[in-house]
Parts: C-alpha cells; structure tokens; sequence
C-alpha cells in the first residue's frame, strides 16, 4: 500500500474519484449558497481536525528512523485541541443567533459531522497501520466533502 502512495503515475480510478469529489464540493456549494459563510467554516474546520486525531491515535509510518517534528512538540489531544474546539463553538453560537438555524438541525449536523470525523480517520488509520502525508490529506478532502454534501441535504 505504501509503495503504491509513493508511485507518482496515477490510475483512472483516482481521476474519476478526483472528479466525483470535485462535483460532490461544487454541488453542495451551489446548493447551499446564503449559508456558505458558517458552513464551509466548519467543514473545513472538521477537515483539519482530522489530523490531530491521527497524530494521537496512530504511528507516522512513512519515516520509520526519523521522528517528525508535529510528534515531536505534541502536548496531547486536549491541550493541542482546546483552541480548535472554542473557535468552533464561537462560530455555532454565532450561526444560531446571526442565521436563526434551528438548533435541532444544527446539533445533528455538528453530531454527524463529529461522527465522520472520528470513523473516516479511523478507518484509514486502520487500514494504514498508521498515518502519513498522504492518509491525512485523504481524511481532510473525505471529511471535508462529506460534511458539506450533508449540510446540503438536510439544510
């Protein structure tokens, strides 16, 4: 699996997927259009948190005798996440009173979107054994892409 990540030619399915993805993402953007300005905030804030949980949960793998510095200068979960979980919170706040969204929907999406988070990184980390460059790019683009086609549906 490594050895196929560190091959640079790339196959039919990775563009159809890369496609699909890109259609997937435009869609949603076009569906949800007035209120891009508090969901893709927190789509790509769930992207990126993605990686904080394979850098706690799993091994970096690419670079066996090498630590890596995110490793290296890691104070733990909560105290690496606690700024990521209060801008977040700043911005729910902020979408119920600013947008009036109702809260209903909304604590829904923040649980289904929690709920891909940790099973999409955990699913690669699993089938990985670990993480590298490539399986947390993969979370983020996954999650990213999950979370605002949801948001389209049920906003």
């Amino acid at each position: 699996m490594l050895k196929a990540m560190k091959d640079s030619r790339i196959g039919s399915f990775p563009v159809q997927a890369i496609i699909l993805v890109t259609f997937l993402q435009f869609a949603s953007l076009l569906k949800l259009q007035t209120q891009l300005i508090y969901v893709l905030p927190i789509c790509l804030f769930l992207g990126r948190f993605s990686n904080l949980i394979y850098i706690e949960k799993y091994k970096y793998i690419t670079h066996k005798k090498k630590s890596i510095s995110h490793k290296k200068y890691w104070r733990g979960f909560l105290k690496e996440s606690i700024t990521s979980f209060s801008t977040i919170l700043i911005i729910f706040i902020f979408s119920l009173n600013f947008f009036k969204i109702n809260f209903f929907k909304i604590a829904i999406l923040a649980l289904l979107s929690i709920f891909y988070n940790f099973s999409i990184t955990n699913f690669l980390g699993e089938k990985v054994r670990g993480f590298n460059g490539d399986t947390c790019g993969a979370s983020v683009v996954l999650i990213e892409t999950i979370t605002l086609f949801t948001f389209a549906i049920i906003l």
